[in-house]
């Protein structure tokens, strides 16, 4: 994977200078989880291993739930390289496995919602956080600009409501049109102008159950999607999951995901 390459590149710099005081032997060594989780990165990190010619066990599989304690990958092999891959397939599963642990506990919360991520990702590493969501079960969103038709305040403020739906029509005749609103008002004239999704961007929880009240007295509501996002956290989500959207979009799953704490111990020199 040429973003692994890259990330050694990086950590690695012009050569592991601590390294070269360890003598040139076989060795094995273990990676084991210091708290509970869900194990997400475990194909990456064992990549990481693989570059440097190691041999690798894994005890786990990605998306499985696991302990403080437990061993979830065995590696063998030259103990100068161990010491080389050591960092970056630690922050690999550390990272992962914060975000699909994060997202665990908020698909367990929603009551059957849909649970989605968002573009707030690190730069560089979008690939591999949308993926430790999925492994926490929840629906990654777009990957980039060019995957779906979605209007947010920005492109309304220039182009108009109408105008701007018109135009995704016009241009985009087989994509999805999702729009983003932040009232009432705007919630049915968009279900009105016949999109496919409509997100309730920062609204209060009355005001998404009053625009779903609307959208339901008007006939509207079974011919669109309906997604809340903004300021949504493991405190509310039971709130919003109950105004009956269909998918509810947190930032918070890579922004503020907490990593997963693992260490690795040379065992057997």
């Amino acid at each position: 994977m040429p973003d692994l390459e890259r990330f050694l590149k990086e950590d690695i710099g012009s050569g592991d200078i601590s390294g070269a005081v360890v003598p040139d032997v076989h060795v094995k060594a273990h990676i084991k989880a210091c708290e509970d989780g869900v194990l997400a990165g475990l194909e990456e990190a064992k990549q990481v291993f693989k570059h440097f010619g190691l041999e690798v066990r894994a005890v786990f599989d990605d998306g499985a739930e696991i302990k403080n304690g437990d061993i979830v990958l065995e590696i063998s092999g030259n103990a100068r390289s161990i010491l080389a891959a050591e960092r970056v397939a630690l922050n690999i599963l550390g990272r992962m496995s914060g975000i699909a642990t994060l997202t665990r506990k908020c698909v367990q919360r929603s009551k059957g919602t849909t649970i989605a991520g968002t573009r707030k990702t690190t730069p560089g590493f979008r690939e591999f956080e949308k993926k430790a969501i999925m492994l926490g079960g929840g629906y990654p969103h777009r990957y980039s600009l060019a995957e779906a038709v979605l209007l947010k305040d920005n492109h309304i403020a220039v182009a108009g409501l109408e105008n701007a739906i018109e135009s995704a029509k016009r241009m985009y005749p087989k994509k999805e049109i999702e729009v983003e609103v932040d009232n009432v008002e705007d919630a049915v004239k968009a279900a009105q102008l016949g999109i496919d999704m409509i997100m309730f961007d920062n609204m209060s929880l009355n005001e998404i159950n009053d625009a779903i009240g609307l959208l339901k007295e008007k006939g509207l509501r079974k011919n669109v999607k309906l997604e809340a996002s903004g300021g949504i956290t493991l405190d509310n989500l039971d709130a919003y999951a109950n105004t009956g959207v269909d998918m509810i979009s947190m930032g918070m799953l890579t922004h503020s995901a907490r990593w997963l704490n693992f260490s690795l111990i040379i065992s057997q020199v």
